[in-house]
């Protein structure tokens, strides 16, 4: 029960994080622009870009959560969760915000998105093992 709640919990969440994703995009090309040097809006546009393929993954982690009822799936789903946490609000610190030291967090959120399609694939590998599906 708790797994299947977690898995519909992620769907949510990467839906919204998809949402702010687009809208990110829009705001950095519509409205940073003329604000943001062209290096800080590129540290911008990857940090979006990368919320983007992570809420994505989130909500892929959350539906092959319910369909395969597995866990590790869902801690895919929070490992990506918390890689955009770290690596992209880092990355939309240092270039809004001009924080320069919270460019030491993006590795960490980096190794939490390596961590979190490892378990992916890990375990949808598993249950395909575990079905004899070939």
């Amino acid at each position: 029960m708790q797994s299947r709640r977690s898995c519909q919990m992620l769907i949510g969440i990467g839906c919204l994080l998809a949402s702010l994703a687009v809208a990110a995009g829009a705001f950095g090309a519509h409205m940073l622009k003329s604000v943001l040097d062209p290096p800080m809006l590129t540290v911008f546009e990857t940090a979006a870009r990368y919320q983007m393929y992570h809420a994505l993954g989130i909500i892929a982690a959350g539906l092959a959560g319910r369909i395969f009822d597995r866990p590790q799936t869902a801690r895919a789903g929070w490992c990506f969760a918390a890689g955009v946490l770290l690596f992209c609000g880092s990355l939309y610190g240092v270039s809004l915000l001009g924080i320069r030291w919270l460019g030491a967090v993006t590795p960490v959120g980096g190794l939490a998105f390596i961590a979190g399609w490892i378990l992916f694939g890990w375990s949808i590998w598993r249950e395909t093992v575990s079905r004899g599906v070939e």
